[in-house]
């Protein structure tokens, strides 16, 4: 019933900016933290970004300062605004809903549903 589905994902130059979305659609019966991933190629899943019921903010240390997680409780939507894209953040970026009250952890603990990721590529 429940969906995330990415968008926005793509080709940039380093130094440029991209912006990705994560639409939510089924039945949520509140607002729940959330969360962006990405997994590169034989690299480890990392949490990127999260942003609780409340609206605060944690990032990984190698995006703070140029990434900026948001979301829009009336439109179910989630965005992540990527600024300054270096090569090293390629990599395809998964949407992450929690389950009931839980925050979501660096390992994935607290991800109930996963969106199906988009594809980001910086080139240098």
């Amino acid at each position: 019933q429940v969906q995330l589905v990415e968008s926005g994902g793509g080709l940039v130059q380093a130094g440029g900016s991209l912006r990705l979305s994560c639409a939510v659609s089924g039945s949520i019966f509140s607002i729940k933290s959330m969360g962006w991933f990405r997994q590169a190629p034989g690299k480890e899943r990392e949490l990127v970004a999260h942003i609780d019921a409340g609206g605060s903010t944690n990032y990984a240390d190698s995006v703070k300062g140029r990434f900026t997680i948001s979301r829009d409780n009336a439109k179910n939507t989630v965005s992540l605004q990527m600024n300054s894209l270096k090569p090293e953040d390629t990599a395809v970026y998964y949407c992450a809903l929690a389950r009931g009250m839980l925050l979501i952890r660096p390992s994935g603990y607290g991800v109930e549903y996963w969106g199906k990721g988009t594809l980001v590529t910086v080139s240098s």
